[in-house]
């Protein structure tokens, strides 16, 4: 399982990586492979401002749906438009092609609280 040191880790499977100003949200590689093959991405969040851990759009499976929650308070400023037709980028690739939005965090986002990549581990393999 691939686990970055280069990003921040939430109990709910969601990573954020910070780049200058901006941040990249999406959901794990062991998210993504608990969820099996992603047929749908729906945000219907971009130009609002959310808190931290406010659901900010869904992924859809086979035989469910899930909310994807902010890691940080912030601005969801785009959904990651490749998702809309191939949403299995996530699948495949859940750190890079498959990010799910880009965000503008709050000036006081709390990223103390994320988890980096050990403790996220501990938490999967509890």
């Amino acid at each position: 399982m691939n686990l970055p040191e280069n990003v921040k880790y939430t109990k709910e499977h969601e990573w954020i990586r910070l780049e200058g100003d901006v941040a990249y949200v999406g959901i794990t590689d062991y998210a993504q492979e608990q969820l099996g093959d992603i047929v749908f991405v729906d945000i219907q969040s971009v130009g609002e401002v959310l808190e931290a851990d406010d659901v900010f759009g869904t992924i859809e499976v086979v035989k469910t749906i899930s909310d994807l929650f902010l890691p940080v308070s912030g601005e969801v400023l785009e959904q990651n438009a490749a998702l809309e037709e191939c949403p299995e980028l996530v699948n495949q690739d859940p750190y890079g092609q498959g990010w799910i939005i880009r965000m503008k965090p709050a000036a006081d986002a709390s990223f103390g609280e994320l988890l980096d990549a050990a403790a996220y581990k501990a938490l999967i393999n509890a």
